[in-house]
């Protein structure tokens, strides 16, 4: 599971429509082009869907080309080597300010720790660990991953926090691109072991 709880900034490259979901309630969706700065080659863009509640008149004037800024709830999908970005919005500001494209944020991250987990001390002299995990998602008959680089300051690492566990996480997250690739790291601000419950066919 990844869940990340966002601001958006980015220019209008879908028009937006009005529909109705199984309730007959209405929403409109619509996409924005966002440019992610590379660490290593070229920058890359990326479209966000958004969909948000309400009719086109409650929503706002959005237009194509349109610089906006949108808050939300975006959740990454891969599906192959593509990975695709669906945000939830709460909120749309048409009249934004800003002049670059950003996405910043937190993120809520739930999955199992790959093979390497690197203790290291910072340029304050505190420890530092870095190591990656990955959410797994079932389609189908297999299963998409995407992967996630952890650096968490301040703190030794735990006993339990070993390469194969299962963990949640949260923090500030980051996305990239490295040789033409997105990548997605997290500061951690908090880490736990994860213990799935037995399942429960009462509750």
């Amino acid at each position: 599971m990844i869940r990340c709880y966002v601001t958006v900034c980015g220019v209008v490259s879908r028009v937006a429509t009005c529909r109705t979901n199984k309730d007959g309630q209405p929403f409109v969706t619509f996409a924005m082009n966002v440019v992610v700065l590379a660490k290593s080659g070229i920058n890359k863009t990326i479209e966000v869907s958004v969909l948000k509640d309400g009719t086109l008149t409650e929503v706002g004037n959005i237009v194509t080309g349109q610089r906006i800024e949108v808050v939300g709830t975006l959740i990454p999908k891969r599906r192959g080597d593509a990975l695709y970005f669906n945000m939830t919005a709460t909120g749309i500001n048409c009249d934004t300010g800003a002049t670059e494209d950003c996405l910043v944020g937190k993120l809520e991250f739930r999955g199992k720790v790959g093979k390497s987990i690197e203790e290291k001390q910072s340029k304050k002299g505190e420890p530092c660990l870095m190591f990656s995990a990955f959410s797994a998602e079932k389609v189908q008959d297999c299963f998409e991953y995407i992967w996630v680089r952890f650096v968490r300051f301040g703190k030794e690492q735990e006993e339990w926090l070993v390469p194969g566990c299962k963990v949640t996480a949260k923090g500030e997250v980051e996305l990239s691109v490295y040789n033409d690739r997105l990548s997605f790291s997290c500061k951690v601000d908090e880490l736990n072991e994860y213990v799935p419950q037995p399942y429960n066919p009462q509750n």
